[in-house]
């Protein structure tokens, strides 16, 4: 009806829907802007955070890529501010955490999947480029996650002697390389096969053995070693 003002927002209510279907054991299935709606409550205690959870999936494309967002990029969003930020950047922090703990003093082969899921959880979806090394003992267990920086793999951004000096330092005895393809795409370049040998060749010096460069995008991961170029 003409005049006729629009009903306020039942945020209490709907609220207290979300909640009770977050206790349902996963028998009621939360899509994931109610996902995102309920990690910004902590933000915003009364005001109706849907439209904002939606916003955010069609910027980020997905759940995911919503969690691993850059704070920055998250706070650029109109109506997102640091706290609501955090909110959202913590869970992706925590889940890392339990992943790569969960990896951490395991034989790299019996955890590879866990280690695979770390890896794409914190890498996928980043919009530069990521060079990391885990460094294994004789075990062939995680001892360190040596996060190299953000640049090209090349000896500009990754140094073979220091990365092998690294190793020794801590008592490594095999390396994986690891690092991300912002295009999304995980196929090794020219400049991945040659820092890898490389650092391999560097490392045969020393006893120090290189297992793997796994290359991570955004719908997968390609291992040099599965592919005969390590």
């Amino acid at each position: 009806m003409a005049g006729e003002k629009a009903k306020p927002h039942d945020s209490a209510g709907h609220r207290a829907r979300l909640r009770q279907r977050l206790f349902k054991d996963g028998t009621d299935r939360l899509a994931d802007y109610e996902i995102i709606e309920y990690l910004l409550f902590a933000a915003n205690s009364r005001g109706d955070t849907k439209p904002l959870a939606k916003a955010l999936l069609d910027r980020f494309g997905s759940l995911a890529g919503v969690l691993d967002a850059p704070p920055p990029a998250l706070i650029a969003v109109p109506g997102m501010g640091e706290v609501s930020a955090a909110a959202l950047r913590i869970v992706g922090v925590a889940a890392r955490e339990m992943k790569i703990r969960e990896a951490m003093g395991q034989p790299v082969l019996s955890s590879w999947h866990t280690l695979l899921d770390y890896l794409h959880m914190d890498m996928a979806h980043l919009t530069v480029e990521r060079v990391r090394v885990l460094y294994l003992n004789a075990q062939n267990c995680l001892i360190k996650d040596h996060l190299v920086g953000n640049g090209s793999v090349d000896e500009a951004a990754i140094h073979p002697r220091e990365v092998i000096r690294s190793a020794l330092d801590i008592g490594a005895t095999a390396l994986i390389l690891v690092h991300n393809h912002p295009s999304g795409v995980p196929e090794p370049s020219r400049a991945d096969i040659q820092i890898t040998r490389r650092i391999a060749e560097a490392g045969r010096l020393l006893g120090v053995t290189v297992h793997d460069h796994v290359i991570i995008g955004r719908d997968g991961h390609v291992s040099l070693r599965a592919k005969g170029l390590v």
